[in-house]
This record gives structure tokens, C-alpha cells and sequence, in this order.
């Protein structure tokens, strides 16, 4: 009797420690994870539960209106806006990666080199760089160094095709070996050669502003892995399927009920 009284004991303990509302998020590679629910302090908190927590600069804020999953997205909605993560051993050490996240802009670029997010590298920012390009309307230019090589003007249809402002898209990077491969909203829309072994070392990572412009937009869970995803993989992160179990706190949206809500 003892012994059932201990096992449920037990089970109820891991039950609980499961629905924690600080549940980390772990998967195999992955290194960083902001869900933009909130920020105390200034602090972005890092919910691998790696203590890489981001630094709000200034400017930008957490909103709890546009939102994919949980409770809040962040904004850049000046040029000055930025948040930092200050180096660690990872993220300066990989070359096959995955950066995904959710991805509103809230408006057209200014015509210049707009920054969503750069990891620089001693001489380089881009490992990787990711802008808007400097035309209008909008599309994502997604660079590697040396030899500035990725994705040139993608949208959601691939090269050419343009982004509209107050739409969701999920967007993700994946780099493996030579190759780079494009994903917006699940699907392939474009795939480059890029240099297997691109520029690292110990920089920060960046999102909104560096030494150009931040863009005008949302953001809302960002992972980065210092690994390639596959396609399944990258539906998942997509479908929220890696976010803590917390029924009262974060409640995991598809994609599919996303277009639904949306249209």
C-alpha cells in the first residue's frame, strides 16, 4: 500500500513539474528560444532554460494583441528599436543551422537595408543576415558570408514575390552543408548555394537594429538550432508542437487554424 501511495506520489509530482507555467522548451540542437510573452526588466527570457536571455536596447516592447501563440509578440516599430543576446559557445560555433520564427510586418520598408535579425561574426553579419531589401514593396534577403550568398528578394511565393503588411508568416532558414533552403509557411519557395563553413565566432546576435535600420515588424517564437531541421521538423516548430504543455497559459494554434482564423 505504501508503494502505490509513493508511485502516485511520484507521478503526480512529474504531472506537476510538466505544467508549469516556466516550462523550458528542449529538442535536440536547439540553442535558443524566445516565446515574446513577456519581459521583465528588460530581459527577453531564454526558454531552453540555457540562460541566454535577451537585452531590450531600446525602444521595443512586448504587445499581447498580435499574437501566434501564448500571450505576447514582440514589436519593432522604430528604426532604434533592437534586442541583443550577448555571445555564448553554440552560437558561435555552428554551421549547419535552423533559425525559424513568426514573422508580421507592419510596414513597407524605408527603402534601404532593413535588419530583422543578424548574428554577427569578427568582420561579418551575416552568419546569418536577414533583412528586408532595398526596394519596395517587401521582400526577405537572407545572407551568409563570405561571398554574400543565400536568398536575394524572397516572399512568400519565392523570388519576386512580395509580402503584404498585417499578414503572419512563418518563416525558416535551414542550413546544411552547401546547401540553404528557404521555407515560408511550411513549403520550400527557395534554394541556394551558400559557403559550407561561414564566418563565426564570438559576436552577439541581433534582432531590429545594427548598423542599419530595424524593419517595422512583429516577431513571435523564435528558435534558433545549431543544427539542419528536415521538413517535418520545421512543420512542427510551425504547428507549435514543441511548446510547453500549459492549458491555461499557452495553448498551441496549427497552421492550419491560423489561415482559418486569418481568412
Amino acid at each position: 500500500m505504501r508503494l502505490v501511495i509513493y508511485v502516485l506520489a511520484v507521478a503526480l509530482l512529474m504531472v506537476g513539474s510538466a505544467l508549469t507555467t516556466h516550462a523550458a522548451v528542449q529538442d535536440d540542437g536547439l540553442i535558443l528560444y524566445f516565446s515574446f510573452d513577456s519581459a521583465k526588466g528588460g530581459t527577453i527570457e531564454d526558454e531552453t532554460g540555457g540562460g541566454n536571455d535577451g537585452d531590450i536596447v531600446k525602444g521595443t516592447k512586448i504587445d499581447t494583441k498580435e499574437v501566434i501563440h501564448g500571450k505576447g509578440a514582440i514589436l519593432f516599430e522604430d528604426p532604434g528599436d533592437s534586442v541583443t543576446v550577448d555571445s555564448f559557445k553554440e552560437l558561435e560555433n555552428y554551421q549547419d543551422n535552423s533559425y525559424l520564427f513568426w514573422l508580421n510586418f507592419t510596414k513597407p520598408n524605408s527603402g534601404g537595408w532593413d535588419q530583422i535579425i543578424a548574428k554577427k561574426a569578427p568582420g561579418s553579419d551575416r552568419s546569418p543576415g536577414i533583412w528586408t531589401c532595398n526596394r519596395v514593396p517587401l521582400h526577405i534577403h537572407y545572407r551568409f558570408n563570405p561571398g554574400n550568398a543565400g536568398s536575394h528578394c524572397v516572399g512568400p511565393d519565392g523570388e519576386g514575390s512580395t509580402f503584404e503588411t498585417g499578414d503572419w508568416h512563418h518563416i525558416a532558414g535551414i542550413k546544411e552543408g552547401t546547401k540553404f533552403l528557404f521555407y515560408i509557411d511550411g513549403e520550400v519557395v527557395d534554394e541556394q548555394n551558400v559557403p559550407k563553413d561561414h564566418a563565426q565566432g564570438a559576436e552577439k546576435l541581433y534582432i531590429g537594429q545594427t548598423g542599419y535600420a530595424a524593419a517595422k515588424f512583429y516577431l513571435d517564437d523564435l528558435y534558433i538550432y545549431d543544427r539542419a531541421l528536415d521538413a517535418d521538423e520545421v512543420s512542427d516548430v510551425m504547428d507549435g508542437k514543441l511548446l510547453p504543455v500549459e492549458p491555461e497559459d499557452k495553448l498551441a494554434t496549427t497552421w492550419g487554424q491560423m489561415k482559418t482564423r486569418r481568412d
